[in-house]
């Protein structure tokens, strides 16, 4: 097996792995098909491009986002080196001037005398080799039909994702854990709604405002023979129609699809719900939940408005919003272990928001542990595994959680890390502790190493 890595995608999370690489001192080769190729999102030439915001969210130690920051500092961040250098006035987020961002790291990754950079379009994957693919969520046509047949079914080009909640912050008063009809366990947490509040819920659903889709995501649903609904003429899978779709087509359609209250007994009324809005486990600790068959287009400040209108939800933490979008990213828990490399060829790497890690930290750091376990890997030492209580550590295992099903993307959050062990009210001081537990540990695991 070579010593020779090849990165493909110099994107954050490519760069990422390529320096971590480089500064071990191994020869890498850094395919990216810009400036000959561009995706229908990328504009600038250099690496490393910020296509949306130029915030790479809070920076504060109490915030999921200031956290897994403060990790990549300590794990050596070529992104968090830049941002530091291309910093602009953004209150308590850390935003960066977008172009001075790209061209410092591009810069930096050119400096390397063992990187070689090569501007082309990547058409195969060597099994033979040691690799990490870094493509993104907007992989080109040609490489996503390879990495199809390498992962098999487990391939996805459209993020239709619905809600996750924390369980803390449910009203426990008003909700209920019950299965239909009794059975088998009590798997699922039910939200029951007598008729007034299914109306009004109902009326503000279908009247929120959704988000409009960019032209290549039309394009690229269309292309799939998807079919055309009515509502603001919005292409969709009827296997994950968007809820405020399925809500226009009438007033009781739900209450026949994801809100049927049948084989469900509200203990607290001793009657059977006029609706039911029912939330599944998303992890295997309990401590976050899933809106079952809310996929949705609504605005993220529409979801917060209309979906806290659901009893039980009215304080509800979303740690992730429902999203419907192009995304190309593939089903990790069945082919990913933790260090991100594939369990059937291990010396095949992803990295970025291709393995279902979603936010430009969150691809960015993804390619910082891909980096350093693959070059532990090539020195013959036992891969890199962090704990579960940092942030990373905790996407790690996240991704990789096989229990995980109908696996979506997912980005830092508090609601992944185990609780502390003494209860804090106070949120903020909670999440400050949180962190700095998390902190601590990686600094330990990382001094044992």
């Amino acid at each position: 097996m070579s010593k020779e890595v090849i990165v493909i995608g110099a994107g954050l999370a490519g760069v990422e792995a390529a320096y971590t690489l480089a500064e071990g001192g191994v020869s890498v080769r850094l395919y990216e098909m810009k400036p000959k190729k561009f995706s229908p999102a990328h504009k600038y030439s250099g690496f490393a491009e910020l296509v949306c915001s130029n915030s790479l969210k809070a920076d504060r130690i109490e915030s999921a986002a200031g956290m897994l920051k403060e990790e990549m500092r300590i794990l050596g961040s070529i992104t968090m080196e830049s941002a530091k250098e291309n910093r602009v006035s953004a209150g308590g987020a850390l935003a960066v001037d977008r172009e001075g961002f790209s061209d410092y790291i591009t810069d930096r990754i050119n400096s390397y005398s063992n990187i070689e950079v090569i501007n082309e379009e990547v058409n195969e994957i060597p099994l033979d080799k040691n690799v990490i693919i870094a493509t993104g969520p907007l992989t080109s046509d040609s490489l996503a039909e390879k990495i199809r047949k390498l992962c098999g079914d487990c391939l996805y080009f459209h993020d239709a994702a619905a809600p996750i909640v924390t369980y803390e912050s449910l009203d426990k008063d008003k909700v209920f854990f019950a299965s239909r009809y009794g059975k088998g366990d009590a798997d699922y947490i039910n939200c029951p709604m007598d008729r007034d509040e299914y109306l009004k819920f109902y009326n503000e659903l279908v009247n929120a405002e959704a988000v409009e889709l960019k032209d290549f995501e039309k394009e690229s649903l269309s292309d799939m023979k998807i079919k055309l609904k009515s509502r603001d003429k919005f292409k969709v899978y009827e296997g994950c129609m968007p809820v405020e779709v399925l809500a226009g087509r009438g007033e009781d359609t739900m209450r026949f699809g994801p809100l049927k209250p049948v084989g469900l007994t509200d203990p607290h009324s001793g009657k059977r719900p006029y609706a039911a809005v029912q939330l599944r486990a998303e992890n295997r600790d309990g401590t976050l939940y899933n809106m079952v068959g809310f996929q949705t287009n609504l605005k993220f400040k529409e979801q917060k408005r209309v979906f806290s209108l659901i009893p039980g939800l009215e304080k509800a933490e979303f740690i992730r919003y429902g999203v419907m979008h192009r995304n190309t990213f593939i089903n990790s828990p069945k082919l990913l272990t933790e260090h991100f490399n594939m369990r059937e060829y291990s010396n095949i790497f992803f990295a970025g928001q291709i393995t279902g890690v979603e936010g430009y930290i969150e691809s960015a750091a993804s390619g910082i542990l891909a980096g350093k376990n693959m070059l532990r890997r090539l020195q013959g030492k036992d891969m890199l595994s962090l704990p579960k209580e940092s942030m990373l550590g905790a996407l790690s295992k996240y991704i990789s959680d096989k229990s995980v099903v109908n696996f979506q993307p997912m980005g830092a959050n508090m609601g992944i890390l185990p609780p502390l062990e003494v209860r804090i009210k106070d949120k903020k001081e909670r999440y400050k502790q949180i962190a700095l537990r998390g902190l601590e540990k990686l600094r330990m695991s990382i001094n044992e190493i």
